[in-house]
Formats: C-alpha cells, sequence, structure tokens
C-alpha cells in the first residue's frame, strides 16, 4: 500500500520528520526485536469483514467461560505486536472478550525504530482504520455479553479509542484512553456525540500527551457534560505500560493503570473475573 505523509514527532527527545512516500504491504511479514519477550499466544487471529465490505484481521482472546464482557484493544503505533496480544490475553484472564484489530495489515515495527513507527503511523489510511475498528466493534457486540463494549487503547491507539467512542455511541460504554495522541488533524473526534464514560490515562513526564493537555481534554469533556476521570501517574514516561520496552515501563504505574483498567471498564461495561 503507498500512503504519502508529512509531519513532524518528537519522542522522548528526539525530533522526527515523517516526510515523502514510503511503502508497506499488506502481506508484510513482522519482524522480531530484541526488546521483545518470547510470548505464547493464548488466543486467535480472526479474519472479518467490515460494514464497507472489506476483509480485516485482528487478535481474540476469549476468556475459559467462552463469553464475558467485551472490549476493544488499540495498538500503539508499533502494529499489532505481542505485547498488545498479551494485553488481549490478559483481559481474557479477567473474564473478558478481547479483539485487537491489526491495524497495519501484518506489519510490526520493531520496538527499537521509532521512526519506522513514526512513519507507519503517519502513513496509515485513517478511513480503512476507521472502518477496521468499527467492524472490530461489531464482532464484540455479537460475542460479549455486557451493557456495551469498552475500548482501551495505547499512545496511537489511546487517541484512537476515542474516536471509536465518539463514532460508535450505540455500541460503546466505555473509553480508557492511555497516554493517547492523535497526530492526525482531520481525525479527532466529535465530543458532542461521546456517550460513553471515559478515563484519561497519563504519564506525569510525558512529552506527547502531557498532564495539561490530559487536564485540558478532561475539563472540555466535563463541560460537554461526559462521565469523565483522569489519572496522572507522576514520574512515569509515555508507554510506562509496556513492558516489553525496559527504558520506559514502570511496573507500578503499569499495575496501578491496569487494576484501575479494569475497575473503569467493570463499573461501565460488565463484571470481570478479576
Amino acid at each position: 500500500m503507498l500512503a504519502t505523509s508529512i509531519g513532524k514527532l518528537s519522542y522522548h527527545g528526539m525530533n522526527i520528520e515523517v516526510t515523502g512516500v514510503f511503502w508497506f504491504s499488506r502481506s508484510s511479514q513482522s519482524t522480531a526485536s530484541s526488546c521483545q519477550s518470547t510470548f505464547i499466544s493464548m488466543g486467535d487471529l480472526i479474519n472479518f469483514t467490515t460494514a464497507d465490505g472489506n476483509a480485516a484481521r485482528g487478535y481474540l482472546a476469549t476468556p475459559a467461560t467462552g463469553t464475558g464482557p467485551g472490549v476493544l484493544v488499540i495498538q500503539e503505533w508499533w502494529g499489532l505486536v505481542d505485547h498488545i496480544k498479551e494485553v488481549c490475553d490478559r483481559f481474557a484472564e479477567a473474564g473478558w472478550v478481547a479483539l485487537a484489530p491489526d491495524l497495519y495489515d501484518g506489519r510490526e515495527v520493531p520496538l527499537d525504530e521509532p521512526d519506522e513507527a513514526a512513519k507507519a503511523m503517519m502513513g496509515m489510511q485513517l478511513s480503512r482504520a476507521a472502518a477496521d475498528l468499527d467492524g472490530a466493534v461489531d464482532v464484540l457486540v455479537a460475542r460479549s455479553a455486557g451493557h456495551g463494549v469498552g475500548v482501551i487503547g495505547f499512545c496511537m491507539g489511546g487517541g484512537l479509542a476515542l474516536v471509536v467512542g465518539a463514532n460508535r455511541p450505540d455500541a460503546v460504554a466505555a473509553v480508557v484512553s492511555c497516554y493517547g495522541v492523535l497526530p492526525w488533524p482531520e481525525a479527532h473526534p466529535d465530543y458532542t456525540n461521546l456517550a460513553a464514560a471515559t478515563l484519561l490515562q497519563c504519564a506525569g513526564e510525558d512529552d506527547f500527551f502531557t498532564p495539561d493537555a490530559a487536564r485540558a481534554l478532561a475539563s472540555r469533556l466535563e463541560d460537554l457534560g461526559k462521565v469523565v476521570e483522569l489519572a496522572i501517574y507522576d514520574g512515569a514516561q509515555h508507554a510506562f505500560f509496556n513492558d516489553d520496552r525496559p527504558e520506559v515501563y514502570d511496573p507500578t504505574a503499569a499495575q496501578a493503570l491496569w487494576e484501575r483498567s479494569l475497575d473503569f471498564l467493570s463499573a461501565h461495561v460488565g463484571t470481570s473475573a478479576g
């Protein structure tokens, strides 16, 4: 798939310029990173069809009971990497049906190549990604039990979680946005459409989604009459939940984020098993 994009990003002190034309294939093979640990899958890759008739795929993890409340898990800019699959597995162990759509069509960016991740993110076709996310919500509605579904995303996925919530007020009951960023101006959601309860989670030392930006968004949602909570993790860096990245991983903050996310989703979508 050919994509053209121009933009600048700042990533842990590095200024990354994304320009020109670059290529990534829908059938490209994933590349293992030395930063990643060995992952044994508990779930399965599934194929599904979006409302506009396109084929999509994602990683689905189901609890031992066979059903439960549904949660959409949205990737960071690395792709559908092992860490995101592990998050789905953790949700399944807690009693949730968890689905992570593959927004890069099989491409996985090594965790030590943020410039390539930035290119992949900025080259993503937003209309196609929106259709895949919408289709994934429909899959979860059909496969899960509960009062609507939940959505959780990290970094790029945290921003897209807010988009899904605004686009699907009919189905999404709770949104958890973890240090979410939306680098595409045209992708910012119409928050007046948001019906879901929203939890914003931000790292105290985040240069992507700063605590001030998080507070401003929380205030904006409150002014619109939305149900919103804000959690800021002092001393933590952007992407602190990703335990495959030891340079930013914060186990204490990560555990707190996980427990807070489960509690929030359970309160607004359904009851998890643990």
